[in-house]
């Protein structure tokens, strides 16, 4: 169309040139500047109908939504707990030593003339034989203390792109900032898991004023008649039901978000039951992902690989929904899970004095500095499997009441790394450094390898109330409880993945349809130590306070979140 009005003006401009030099009659050059005048015109508004038509073309194949939060925390910590140490086989070092495996001990310049040395009350208790067989070697003070982040405030921006490709056929996705207010580092130090900024967790844990890709993929549905649907891509695995509810959202994600919270990427091969059953909104879906690469762009070399890729397949069924009753099943596995997945991390220096002395003499210089590393996991502990039942009852009068229980299995390899292996603490023997000058500490197994089952309980309820409605929550977690949850943006931790009980109480306002005030309070009281991690094995809190327990983190006796946040959505 535009090639065709360049031509017409084109044309028109000749044609007046042509004119005026074969005639020269003012009437004759009047009468053209007319015309000319009414074909600009025309061309104006010809020109006008096509864009508006192209830009209308574009916006229907295309939309983009989103919403913007902004919250308010005031955050407070009771009986933070440091009390670090690692599981030793003295017997493995009395015996290396006794062989002069590491030289001679009454040496200044040998290994352990040098360990023993800087190490006094180690060395007197292993010459009078208190240290035998595997026995915790204390690595630093016992500390503890309070603390209160009285304003935290975070802003999240989240677009919506959905586009219908074709007639069965449609694109999503989701970009996600999140950040911390006069923060874009991107990089927290390293003091707790919730801290650690990796793959799955970077829509959830506040990474800068970077725009993250939280969801991409496609829908490909109803394929060749057959009822059957492939999604392929960045997959929708994040606030699922019935975590929905909380964040005054429709079901955002498609697992339970119980069990779930966390980005993967993957594929999904779907059926709508309904029509064979009978049974409304009834649907399977095999889902798979991978939620490491081993090789491809990691720090093993050569060939030289000891980690495996991680890769996790299960279903998820819709039983039921109806839209008053919503029955849903999880049941998936996670092979070859590592100690950790690949991340970064701002190393503390409190484990550099610990782990690396020899940097730590620099470090001291510039105590305000943190080294940013890349991390990336050490070996493969073990396999996890995970399964949950949920219910949940929406009323016609918009009352909402939900319970979900949730089943998580680990199953160890007997391999750790320096933090553990799967729900068990490891086991470290000393070894020479390349050089035979240093005596090293390096994880050799773990305390146990014993299958262990852990479960989850969620219920609660979100009715109406006067200018919008008010929700109440509870969550436990058991022992071993091990759910992937950890993209939930809750600042202390994930209240789905806590080890112990979590309340949670809140009144949402409505202002408009599309804009809402929440005010919400959190009180968490852990029971045991690693919430959200499954590596390492979890410890009583009131034994790590109490100083018969360790744990290379700073544990968390009890701590509360109360919080206000606005919301929009366009």
């Amino acid at each position: 169309m535009r090639t065709l009005i360049s031509i017409l003006v084109a044309n028109a401009l000749f044609m007046s040139g042509a004119s005026l030099a074969a005639d020269s009659d003012v009437q004759k050059i009047a009468e053209l500047e007319k015309q000319l005048a009414e074909i600009t015109d025309d061309l104006d508004y010809l020109n006008s109908r096509v864009d508006k038509t192209e830009r209308h073309s574009a916006l229907d194949r295309i939309e983009i939504t989103g919403d913007f939060r902004t919250k308010m925390h005031s955050l407070h910590y009771q009986n933070v707990t440091w009390n670090p140490a690692m599981n030793v086989n003295f017997s493995d070092f009395a015996s290396k030593a006794m062989a002069g495996d590491f030289g001679d001990p009454s040496s200044a310049s040998s290994p352990l003339g040098q360990m023993m040395a800087a190490n006094p009350d180690l060395a007197t208790a292993f010459q009078s034989g208190m240290l035998q067989g595997v026995m915790p070697m204390v690595l630093a003070p016992k500390t503890q203390q309070d603390i209160d982040n009285d304003i935290f405030y975070t802003t999240r921006l989240r677009l919506n792109i959905n586009a219908k490709v074709w007639d069965n056929v449609s694109f999503a996705g989701r970009l996600t900032m999140f950040k911390s207010w006069g923060d874009s580092t991107g990089v927290k130090v390293f003091d707790s898991w919730n801290s650690f900024t990796m793959d799955g967790t970077s829509s959830g844990s506040t990474s800068g004023d970077e725009l993250k890709v939280e969801r991409a993929y496609f829908n490909w549905k109803d394929i060749n008649g057959s009822g059957a649907y492939l999604s392929i891509g960045r997959r929708p695995s994040t606030y699922g039901p019935p975590s929905h509810y909380r964040e005054n959202e429709l079901r955002g994600g498609t697992p339970s978000g119980h069990l779930v919270n966390f980005n993967f990427d993957g594929a999904t091969l779907g059926y709508n039951l309904s029509d064979i059953t009978g049974i409304e909104g009834q649907t399977v879906r095999f889902c798979y992902g991978q939620g490491f690469e081993s090789q491809y762009g990691n720090g093993e070399l050569f060939g030289d690989i000891v980690t495996k890729d991680t890769h996790l397949g299960g279903f998820n069924i819709d039983v039921l929904n109806d839209g008053n009753h919503f029955v849903q099943l999880t049941l998936f596995g996670a092979k070859d899970v590592n100690d950790g997945f690949t991340g970064t991390m701002a190393f503390p220096s409190q484990l550099a004095g610990i782990f690396a002395p020899t940097m730590y003499q620099d470090m001291q210089k510039f105590d305000n500095f943190n080294f940013v590393t890349r991390v990336q996991p050490s070996d493969v502990i073990g396999d996890m499997y995970l399964g949950g039942l949920g219910y949940a009852y929406e009323s016609d009068e918009d009352m909402k009441f939900f319970a979900s229980l949730g089943w998580t299995r680990a199953e160890p390899s007997g391999n750790a790394g320096m933090f553990g292996g799967m729900l068990s603490d490891a086991v470290f023997e000393a070894e020479l450094n390349s050089t035979g000058t240093e005596i090293m500490m390096v994880a050799a197994e773990t305390t146990d390898t014993d299958t262990k089952d852990g479960y989850g309980v969620y219920v609660g309820m979100q009715i109406p109330a006067p200018y919008g409605k008010f929700g109440l929550e509870y969550n436990y977690g058991s022992k071993y409880w091990s759910p992937f949850t950890q993209a939930q943006d809750d600042p202390i931790g994930s209240k789905l993945a806590t080890r112990g009980h979590v309340v949670e109480a809140y009144y949402i306002f409505d202002i408009n349809p599309r804009m809402f005030i929440k005010l919400a309070g959190l009180y968490y009281d852990y029971e045991y130590t690693g919430s959200g991690s499954p590596v390492g094995a979890p410890q009583k809190v009131d034994d790590v306070m109490a100083g018969t327990a360790y744990s290379m983190l700073p544990v968390i006796d009890t701590a509360y979140d109360l919080n206000a946040s606005l919301t929009i959505n366009f």
